[in-house]
Formats: C-alpha cells, sequence, structure tokens
C-alpha cells in the first residue's frame, strides 16, 4: 500500500501544514507508516495537491515530536521504536497515572464515572469483536478522560506523549487477547476507587496498572525477540 493511498485526501480547515501534520500523525501512530519507514516528500506533496513548503513544516513538528528523524542520504524516516526507552516511557506513566488517579478520584463526579464506564463498556465490546485498532484507540480515550479530568493541561499534554509512544510500541510488540482482558479488569479497579472518591485507593491502582503493562510488556526477553 502507497502512501497515496494510507494518508487520504486533506479537509478544507486548518493550515495546510496542520492538516498534512494531522494526517501523517495518524498514519504513523497507527502504523500505516511503520518504523523505519521513509517518508516520500515529492509523494506527499502530489498527494495533498501542495507545494512543499507546508510539508517541510509538518515533517519538522513530526521530527520535535520524536516520530520521524531526518538522515543525510536515506532522507526522512519514521523513527524506530527503542526497548529501552518503552522503559522509560512506562516508568513515566506509572508515576503521573497514579498522580492523575489520585486527582480525579478527588474530582470524581457521576459524569466522570459514566464517561469512564461507557469507554470501559466499549473496549470490552472492541476485544469480543478482535477490533485490535479500536482497543489501542479507547484505551488512550480512557486514560486521556482521567487525565482531563485532573482539571491541569500539562498532565492531559504528558498523558497523550506517552500513550502515543505507547501505541507506536503496541504496533509492533501487539497485546495479545489475555492481557487486553487483564487491561480492563485494571481499568474497572481505577474506576472503583474514582467512584467511590478514593484517592489514595485510585493512585495505587492506576499505578499497579501502568507497572503491570510495563512488567508484561517490556520485560528482558522482549530484547531477545527483537535482536
Amino acid at each position: 500500500m502507497t502512501q497515496r493511498n494510507r494518508v487520504g485526501a486533506l479537509p478544507t480547515v486548518k493550515s495546510k501544514a496542520d492538516l498534512v501534520y494531522d494526517n501523517l500523525h495518524e498514519a504513523i501512530v497507527g502504523g500505516d507508516l511503520r518504523p523505519g519507514e521513509r517518508i516520500n516528500m515529492d509523494e506527499l506533496a502530489r498527494t495533498f495537491g501542495i507545494s512543499k513548503i507546508p510539508i517541510r513544516e509538518a515533517v519538522k513538528r513530526l521530527e520535535s515530536d520524536g516520530l520521524v528523524v531526518s538522515r543525510v542520504h536515506s532522507g526522512v524516516i519514521v523513527s524506530e521504536i527503542d526497548l529501552h526507552e518503552m522503559r522509560g516511557v512506562f516508568l513515566a506513566r506509572e508515576a503521573i497515572e497514579g498522580l492523575v488517579g489520585r486527582l480525579a478520584a478527588e474530582k470524581s463526579n457521576d459524569t466522570l464515572v459514566a464517561e469512564l464506564e461507557g469507554v470501559q463498556a466499549k473496549m470490552s465490546e472492541a476485544l469480543e469483536a478482535g477490533e485490535v485498532g479500536a482497543l489501542m484507540s479507547l484505551n488512550s480515550e480512557f486514560h486521556g478522560t482521567l487525565a482531563a479530568s485532573s482539571g491541569y493541561r500539562i498532565l492531559s499534554e504528558l498523558t497523550e506523549q506517552l500513550l502515543v509512544a505507547v501505541r507506536r510500541y503496541r504496533i509492533v510488540a501487539p497485546v495479545d487477547d489475555m492481557n487486553w482482558r487483564s487491561v480492563l479488569t485494571e481499568h474497572q479497579t481505577i474506576i472503583d476507587a474514582v467512584r467511590r472518591q478514593d484517592p489514595e485507593a485510585a493512585a495505587t491502582a492506576a499505578r499497579a496498572h501502568t507497572k503491570s503493562q510495563a512488567d508484561h510488556e517490556t520485560a528482558p526477553h522482549r530484547d531477545a525477540a527483537e535482536a
């Protein structure tokens, strides 16, 4: 499948650079553009029907996000996945998710709990249907909802940034059905603590959830598997 088929047509809102950025960002995070794959600037310009200037602007933003790298002889390449760095991502998530869980429980209300339960129900349906892509998106929505409830934009932004890294990693190291079921169970523990307005329990459940996933997904044996 070519980049032309994967990135789609541009809508007529936002700047051209923003639209190119959004399309490429989704293609990278969604796995249509794989780690190590070269991004053809000429083909993108033809696909979008625009000059290379907004393409370059979008690529610079993606580079600052750590999603692409520019190499002298190879051009623009989708960033590779580094298992060691992923362990760092999960460590950062453990700290931030614990704080987010605590704040969510402190500010808990019926609306928040209903939103979390709604995402949880959709995740359960997606799991039974084998819709892995939907599961990853809904998982990001679950944690994004918790982060937004904290009332701090920086926590939402950091959560989103870390979840992008996790989603990319799960494309090359997929989560199996059994682990997705564990995710749902761990999410429910967080929801129950938020519903009870128990900050300590919510923080503990959120940290335990992230650590559990880190132990499963970045275990030492993965180094050998990816070597």
